[in-house]
């Protein structure tokens, strides 16, 4: 099935390392799944056991200038007055700008625009909201989009084609009211379904007033993941706990949740 979910949350919730673990778990499974990069922080590719060398090497596509000109026919920072195109061509970026990632995953990563404000329309904004088109409507993998606290690169259109924003919550009432801010905002853009997964949960704490928050805002708890120090260790070596402890508390939650995500989604 080709779903498409954005995964959202507060900054430093984990969401980056649940998004990779989502897409290479499906991976395993023979369903092929792109990932993409929206978070200013590009840290997916280490989530996906992409080394070091091949993320160094890549720039994110907001920031190659070339490409940008190229496809839009206006170079980032000289667009003032001048016209670009509205859709340009980016059926062949996967192919040419995307990295392989383990089990069978492919990721590109967007970045952020760096001028103007959530309704900047730039030439950055034209080729990226255009890739996203792309990707949602004519992509018959599953889109999994790593995108941060907002949902600045989904036009309206877009955005009512996904199927599920999964929030990532850390338990804490700070978390939580930037869960419900976040499905404001996709609502506003007509994404209809929500979920959220708490992270980094102590043993035996009691989220029950928090999931109840978020249920009463029509958001969907789906389960707590524990606190793992396996985590720290991979982060310390830029590396997936994936690969650096296999079967990591994180993992197997994650893995044990899967049922009840495809669930929501079907």
């Amino acid at each position: 099935m080709a779903w498409r979910i954005s995964i959202a949350g507060k900054g430093g919730v984990g969401k980056t390392t649940i998004t990779g673990i989502l897409g290479r778990l499906w991976g395993r499974q023979g369903r092929p799944t792109i990932l993409v990069d929206c978070d200013p922080s590009t840290n997916l590719a280490s989530a996906l056991g992409i080394d070091i060398e091949e993320r160094a090497d890549r720039v994110p596509l907001a920031c190659d200038h070339d490409l940008v000109e190229d496809r839009v026919g206006v170079r980032p920072g000289e667009s003032y007055g001048q016209m670009f195109r509205l859709n340009p061509e980016v059926d062949d970026i996967l192919d040419t700008y995307g990295m392989d990632g383990a089990d069978g995953t492919k990721l590109l990563t967007l970045g952020t625009i760096s001028t103007g404000g959530s309704g900047c329309f730039c030439p950055e904004s034209a080729l990226l909201k255009a890739l996203m088109r792309h990707l949602v409507f004519k992509r018959d993998e599953i889109i999994l989009m790593d995108m941060a606290a907002g949902v600045e690169h989904l036009g309206r259109g877009t955005a009512e084609k996904v199927d599920l924003m999964l929030i990532v919550v850390e338990p804490g009432a700070r978390s939580v009211d930037t869960a419900i801010q976040v499905k404001g905002m996709g609502a506003d853009l007509g994404i209809k379904r929500y979920a959220a997964i708490f992270n980094k949960v102590p043993d035996g704490m009691d989220l029950s007033v928090l999931e109840g928050k978020l249920e009463e805002e029509g958001i969907t708890v789906i389960g707590h993941l524990p606190f793992d120090s396996a985590l720290i260790d991979a982060d310390m070596i830029d590396v997936s706990v994936m690969d650096h402890a296999p079967g990591s508390k994180v993992e197997r939650a994650m893995e044990e949740m899967l049922p009840q995500i495809e669930e929501i989604l079907t």
